[in-house]
């Protein structure tokens, strides 16, 4: 497999440290006043990365020009959160729109294997691969197990291409011996750093999207900055600071990522996307103090108390920007609490597709197009067993569980006012005790299975028989919360083969499904093999949908040419 070495524009090769790109557009171009329909969407992930940690969010001693830049051209961030203080159930949260009172998976392996994404894990690639996206994920997946073909592998839950790493443990190594492309893996026997590996697959999947003219969603979690303090050759511009070699190499890490996502956003302009695209750019949690690292050297928090692993602000608190040259009135700093589970249905919303019930988070639409924005009554964190919090307005509570924290026999329940107490150091739970009482009540009541309808389209078919045409079924959930109309499904089929049926459908309404059976024949001159095709029209809400959905197909023998 070509795994595309890299050149001399991608990588400055005497210091080891990629280099530094400018191209990210004009900043004084006029901006388009809305967003293009169904755009592109980037989204890129960095692991481990806190709230302080960029110039523009106040940095001093690392340089990160290219996020300052588009932070600049786009929309800054100050009261973002992650889905969790840990990565894997943050990364649910990002995905499947839900925070971890609801969510699959709430708390990382914490040694044990990864745990897994369902068959009923809606993800934001689910959504727009129905309706017609290309759709990668490209880095750290970060759910388990290392198996192709089962329900938590990326290619089962909506991702087209997948390239990288599917478990934790695995993730940590930079040189690693192997890395998965869909559902085989790739040997490498150590001799790649796997961040600049990324960088590269992802320039690829937009330059062939762009060249096939298909609208795309990259999802793009990298490994960088995570423990260890890896990077290759030198810690460049860093490597002579009286710092440690962890600290200095950790900088060269945020300053690659850094470097990383200037040359993304420089190959969408070589594409020609970058007006039609949305880039979404984060941090998974707080900062890491692994491996020699010192947070507090850089102030990689801010002004938040602790770090990763923590619910205090430091914890979850991390930096997004939001960046598009068609975003109206750049520049914009938005200080409106939200949250990892705002992005599934805000992609959603800018690809037409209705948004499924019962999620936890708001689209974010209105705030990228100055339309306005309702904003959450409450925003909730649960690490079972553990440590649950609750933003509602300014207020901020926190409860520990018993010997958590050093939490006494019966727990322990802070309650902290973020508008004069930011760094969550006075404790008004005394103070407070109706307020403490309302928002302990909250968090209970947040914390539920599941509540999420089946949403999506399938195709079954029965068994190839020589002597028997086939069946396929043809089945559509609707797990919004608005009833489909004008309802039409149909199956195309490769040359040769011959279709019998049609489906028309009354209303849907939320939470029903629909199946229409279709009969299939292949004549003398079927192709072998080949790929059904099922689509289903719709309208809802004034707005008309189509999904789309692939399956492939054998002939019977008898028929093969």
């Amino acid at each position: 497999m070509n795994l595309n070495p890299p050149t001399r524009r991608t990588f400055l090769a005497s210091t080891g440290t990629l280099a530094t790109t400018t191209l990210l557009g004009t900043a004084g171009r006029a901006q388009a006043a809305t967003l293009p329909s169904r755009p592109n969407v980037v989204i890129i992930l960095a692991d481990d990365l806190g709230y302080g940690q960029l110039g523009c969010y106040g940095q001093k001693m690392i340089h990160t020009p290219n996020l300052d830049r588009l932070a600049a051209q786009g929309l800054r961030f100050t009261s973002a959160y992650a889905g969790a203080p840990v990565c894997a159930p943050s990364r649910t949260c990002l995905l499947t729109g839900l925070h971890t009172g609801h969510s699959t998976v709430r708390e990382n392996p914490l040694g044990g294997p990864d745990l897994p994404l369902t068959s009923a894990d809606v993800t934001f690639a689910s959504l727009l691969k129905l309706a017609g996206y290309r759709t990668a994920c490209i880095g750290k997946w970060g759910f388990g197990p290392e198996i192709a073909g089962q329900p938590s592998h990326p290619n089962a839950r909506g991702f087209g291409e997948f390239f990288g790493f599917i478990g934790h443990k695995h993730a940590h190594q930079y040189w690693p011996d192997y890395l998965w492309h869909n559902r085989d893996t790739i040997t490498l026997n150590g001799t790649a750093y796997a961040p600049d590996l990324f960088l590269r697959r992802a320039q690829k999947f937009i330059t062939s999207a762009a060249v096939a003219g298909e609208p795309f969603l990259l999802y793009f979690p990298t490994t960088l900055p995570h423990s260890p303090s890896d990077v290759p050759g030198t810690a460049g511009r860093y490597e002579n600071e009286p710092w440690t070699r962890a600290n200095r190499r950790h900088a060269a890490q945020v300053t690659r990522l850094d470097a990383h996502v200037g040359q993304i956003v420089q190959t969408l302009h070589e594409a020609g996307v970058a007006d039609s695209t949305v880039l979404l750019f984060a941090g998974d949690n707080g900062p890491h103090r692994e491996k020699g690292v010192t947070p507090r050297l850089f102030d990689s928090n801010g002004p938040y108390r602790a770090d990763k692993g923590d619910l205090y602000e430091g914890g979850i608190r991390v930096p997004m920007i939001a960046w598009s040259p068609s975003l109206p009135n750049p520049g914009r700093v938005i200080d409106e609490p939200v949250a990892f589970w705002d992005v599934l249905p805000t992609l959603a919303d800018l690809a037409n597709v209705p948004v499924p019930a019962h999620l936890d988070g708001i689209s974010l639409r209105g705030l990228l197009h100055e339309s306005g924005f309702n904003g959450h009554s409450y925003l909730l964190w649960n690490r079972p067993a553990r440590v649950q919090a609750i933003r509602r307005g300014s207020w901020k509570a926190i409860r520990f569980a018993p010997g958590i924290a050093g939490a006494g026999p019966d727990g322990r329940f802070e309650l902290y006012d973020l508008s004069v107490d930011r760094g969550e150091r006075n404790n008004l739970a005394q103070v407070r005790p109706q307020l403490a009482a309302e928002l302990n009540a909250l968090m209970d009541a947040s914390i539920a299975p599941d509540p999420r309808l089946p949403y999506g389209m399938q195709l079954t078919s029965t068994a190839d028989v020589a002597d028997q045409p086939q069946t396929v079924a043809v089945t559509v959930h609707n797990g919004s919360t608005a009833a489909w109309t004008d309802l039409r499904i149909r199956l195309h089929a490769p040359a040769g083969w011959q279709v019998t049926g049609e489906g028309r459908h009354a209303p849907l309404q939320p939470g029903a499904s629909a199946t229409v059976h279709f009969t299939l024949n292949p004549s003398a001159r079927a192709t072998p093999v080949g790929t059904l095709t099922a689509t289903a029209r719709f309208s809802t809400r004034g707005k008309h949908v189509r999904f789309g959905a692939r399956r492939k197909i054998n002939a019977p023998a008898r028929h093969q040419v």
